[in-house]
This record gives structure tokens, C-alpha cells and sequence, in this order.
């Protein structure tokens, strides 16, 4: 860890935890405990950048001096927000409506530094196109586990990906953290200097001053 500068990934999500390790830039995990729950008339670009302020503002309330990354992401199909599945009979319902159909993909991210009042947050939208699949599939997948805890009750990134035909767009949004997305706030804030060393791309910047 850069000595003067901390970064803390406001989230249990072992997913976003395994992409921010791609970076390079040390971080430690605190789990946020915001509930999330949409506003009526809502737009899913507004939520996910709420929700992800939200996270990352609960957490630095605690470690205020710390630089706390935060971030949300929700299903859409056709106007419908698909969040985590309450139980497998809901998440076979989920992935019988995503079946041969598009639906996009919302993350919200936010960088906030309580101490200074630094809050900065972005979002990034993916579309996603399912394969058609048989409700025998679907129910397959359903027992392997993995949709359990996941918007829109799958996972890109292992099992799920069989049943994706297209991503048009960021392919880390739909495992939930754009890494783009990530770069940019943290280059915005001064934080991160380019590495190429030791296998890493970044490296945290030394930050006495958040607000200069």
C-alpha cells in the first residue's frame, strides 16, 4: 500500500474483488450493508449511481480518511429491474424471461473521500443477448448454485456465459465492476500513476491533499 493513500472496495462481492485485482492498485474489502431498494418513476442509471454513492458514503462514514470505492449493478428487460434472485423458483422465472431476449446491464460506480467530501460517481450500461434456451437448461443452470447471488440470476463470467449469444459493450459491467469506468474515477481523483512493473498495470499516487 502506497503509504498516504488507502482504497477500500465497499462491497462482499468476490466477482468486482477478483477485477479491481486486475489493476494492480492495493485495496482492502469493507462490505457495505445498504439495502437496495428502487424509487418509484426511478431511472436505472440514476439507481445504480445512488446506491453506489450510497455504499461507499456507509462505509467511509466509519474510515473517513480512506478513498472508498462503491458500486451497484441491476438487470433491465424491457423496462423490469432484475435484482438478485430470492430463491431458485424466482431465479428460473428470471432466466426463462431472459431466454432468447436482450436486456441491458446497469453499474453504477462512485468514488468517495469522507473526509474531504470528494463524491464522484459514473455509470456504464451493456447490452446483453441471451441464446434461446429450454426451461430444462435453465433449471440446470439454477442448480449449479451460481445464480443465487447474482442480478438477473446469472454470472458471466463461469457457467453462465453458456447461455450468452452477444455482449455489446463492457464485458466486466456485466460481471459487475466496468473496469474502465474504475480507471477513469481513480485517474480523475490523482490517485493512480501507471506501473508496468511487477505484473502491474497501476499503482496508488501518494495523496496528501484529496481536494487539489
Amino acid at each position: 500500500m502506497t503509504e498516504g493513500t488507502v482504497l477500500i472496495l465497499a462491497s462482499g462481492s468476490p466477482r468486482r474483488r477478483e477485477l479491481l485485482d486486475l489493476l494492480g492498485v492495493p485495496f482492502r474489502v469493507v462490505r457495505s450493508e445498504v439495502e437496495e431498494r428502487l424509487s418509484p418513476r426511478e431511472r436505472p442509471a440514476d439507481f445504480v449511481r445512488r446506491m453506489a454513492l450510497r455504499k461507499a458514503g456507509e462505509v467511509a462514514r466509519d474510515i473517513p480518511d480512506a478513498w472508498t470505492l462503491g458500486a451497484d449493478t441491476i438487470v433491465v428487460l424491457d423496462g423490469e429491474v432484475l435484482g438478485k434472485p430470492a430463491d431458485e423458483a424466482d431465479a428460473l422465472a428470471m432466466l426463462v424471461k431472459l431466454s432468447g431476449r436482450e436486456h441491458i446491464v446497469y453499474t453504477g460506480v462512485a468514488l468517495v473521500h469522507r473526509e474531504s467530501g470528494y463524491a464522484k460517481s459514473g455509470c456504464e450500461t451493456t447490452r446483453v443477448t441471451f441464446r434461446a434456451f429450454s426451461a430444462e437448461e435453465a433449471r440446470a443452470y439454477v442448480k449449479t448454485g451460481e445464480p443465487m447471488d447474482k442480478a438477473g440470476a446469472y454470472g458471466a463470467q463461469a457457467v453462465g456465459t453458456l447461455l450468452i449469444e452477444r455482449i455489446d459493450g463492457s464485458y466486466t459491467n456485466v460481471v459487475g465492476l466496468p473496469l474502465t469506468l474504475v480507471i477513469d474515477l481513480l485517474d480523475e481523483a490523482g490517485l493512480v500513476d501507471v506501473a508496468g512493473v511487477d505484473g502491474k498495470m497501476y499503482a496508488l499516487r501518494r495523496r496528501e491533499d484529496p481536494t487539489s
